[in-house]
């Protein structure tokens, strides 16, 4: 399978509170971490649960498929990288890990879903 064709940063499919001209970098970031396991981006999965962004803190609350995922390192640590490269330098970059709500495929996005052949 390869990525669904729709490369273009998703719409954001998750709360976002902060300065409006940081959305969309923030989200393109975020659509270039790629999960490896289903070879989709976490936006288009709904791994990412919110983006707050204050005067001090980038926060982003991301979740995985299933507590046992063997990517959950790799997945955080890109994140990270691909927030450092929008995120301004006097703002930390928080990528938390969160189980609350369970991940559900409902969560995909519509191409996503097609991709997954849902």
């Amino acid at each position: 399978m390869s990525a669904p064709a729709d490369t273009a940063p998703a719409a954001a499919s998750f709360p976002y509170e902060g300065p409006e001209q940081l959305r969309e970098p923030l989200t393109a970031a975020l659509s270039r971490v790629v999960d490896p396991e289903i070879s989709m981006n976490i936006v288009d999965v709904g791994l990412v649960y919110g983006v707050t962004v204050d005067a001090a803190m980038a926060q982003v609350r991301i979740t995985m498929t299933s507590a046992a995922c063997p990517v959950i390192e790799l997945i955080m640590d890109e994140a990270e990288a691909e927030l450092d490269k929008v995120v301004p330098p006097e703002l930390l970059i928080r990528v938390e890990l969160v189980w609350e709500p369970p991940w559900s495929p409902e969560r995909m996005s519509a191409g996503a879903k097609r991709f997954m052949g849902w």
